[in-house]
């Protein structure tokens, strides 16, 4: 498989993996509980059989993953920000993963794709704008504006303000990830959306 073209503004990415996913017959008894507590039906995950080749990481950061997945976001919401961080940092891993999260939580393919047009783009409703706008502003800047943070806060409560940064804030940190040590796609996982 080629090297996946990332966004414009962004370096080459690796052709192949640079740590490989840790085939299931090769990992010990500890990365094989550590992979039967990601809950998935396929431990061929390639995201998880790499970063299980660090259990002591992988022990700490997968519940911390999970609490943002199941936390005081609406669903629908946390895809928008997560999906528009990956694709900021050109992590097509991050959002190949995503598109399939996201359908689920609600989000239609134009939507999706109109993620890699930011939040200026036609269609999108005042506030799905608002939490893209948030992400390119933690991605940009490190720091929500007084504006989209008081435009955020009519909307939610203490809570899910604290997480709309942090769940960037983790995609981040796994975008980064899978970047630099080359996570391969599955096969027919979703690709980056066409010009």
């Amino acid at each position: 498989m080629p090297a996946p073209t990332p966004p414009p503004g962004h370096g080459p990415r690796p052709s192949a993996p640079r740590i490989a996913p840790l085939p299931v017959e090769e990992m010990d008894d500890f990365q094989a509980e550590l992979m039967g507590l990601v809950g998935l039906d396929t431990p061929t995950i390639n995201i998880f059989a790499t970063l299980v080749r660090h259990p002591g990481l992988f022990n700490k950061w997968l519940p911390f993953g999970g609490k943002l997945l199941a936390g005081k976001l609406p669903a629908r919401d946390r895809e928008l920000l997560v999906l528009r961080t990956g694709w900021r940092c050109g992590s097509e891993y991050e959002w190949a993963q995503h598109v399939l999260v996201g359908r689920l939580a609600g989000l239609a393919d134009a939507e999706i794709a109109r993620v890699a047009d930011g939040p200026d783009a036609d269609g999108w409703d005042p506030f799905d704008a608002l939490l893209l706008r948030a992400a390119d502003e933690l991605h940009e800047d490190h720091c929500l504006t007084d504006a989209t943070w008081a435009a955020l806060a009519e909307r939610y409560d203490d809570k899910q303000m604290v997480e709309v940064p942090m769940v960037v804030g983790h995609y981040h940190l796994v975008s980064m990830t899978l970047n630099s040590l080359g996570v391969p796609l599955e096969d027919g996982a979703p690709r980056w959306p066409g010009p």
